[in-house]
């Protein structure tokens, strides 16, 4: 199975919905360490709102699909993180605007603009210890594996695994921005609560992808 279409996508949302709502309390207790608490509130509702604005479109394509996802983020959930999960989605949406259906090619060009879109909002740079240094490593994965012409359940298999590694990686950065680099030395040695959004994100497209793979 090579890609998605939009009712796939449509799908999506409704595991980004279900899965935001199930980490709601993981995500605030992740956020309490250096943050604001309120991480898992702002997801929940956001992917919520996402999920609402996308199944109200009439026969859209997939980057209506993720650009009214964004629009519906940022609009539900005004706080930093939604915010710039917002400006992702719409950023990724008008970088893959040629494509009818998303293959690893048009995964490739969702989420370097997702990821891009993401540093230019959040003016931050790979190894502050944001969501950028899961998203990035993301769409590294999916361009290497558009090069090499992967299937798509490789591609999203390896974007899963890099999103897991970079994870992993972030734990001993030190905070750069928002109210964890106040704590600096602090940070280092805990998860990242934002890198740790992207990486379910990773997880449930990977999800997705194989679950429309099983249905044929």
């Amino acid at each position: 199975m090579q890609q998605l279409g939009p009712v796939d996508l449509l799908g999506l949302f409704d595991r980004l919905a279900a899965r935001f709502e199930r980490e709601r309390d993981a995500l605030i207790a992740l956020d309490s360490h250096v943050g604001d608490s309120d991480l898992g509130l702002t997801m929940a509702k956001g992917f919520a709102a996402a999920r609402a604005r996308v199944f109200e479109l009439s026969d859209p394509s997939p980057a209506q699909i993720m650009q009214q996802a964004g629009a519906g983020l940022a609009q539900a959930a005004p706080s930093t993180m939604g915010t710039l999960m917002g400006t992702g989605f719409l950023r990724g949406g008008k970088a893959m605007a040629a494509h009818e259906v998303l293959d690893p090619a048009g995964f490739a060009l969702f989420w370097r603009g997702f990821s891009d879109g993401v540093a230019a909002r959040g003016k931050a740079r790979l190894g502050d210890k944001t969501v950028l240094d899961v998203l990035d490593p993301i769409a590294c994965a999916f361009e290497s594996q558009a090069q090499a012409r992967s299937d798509l359940p490789a591609a999203s298999q390896a974007a899963l695994e890099a999103a897991a590694q970079a994870l992993d990686d972030s734990k001993s950065y030190m905070a750069q921005h928002g109210k964890a680099a106040a704590f600096r030395e602090k940070t280092c040695g805990l998860q990242d609560a934002g890198g740790t959004v992207a990486w379910i994100l990773a997880d449930e497209l990977h999800q997705a992808v194989l679950g429309a793979v099983a249905e044929g």
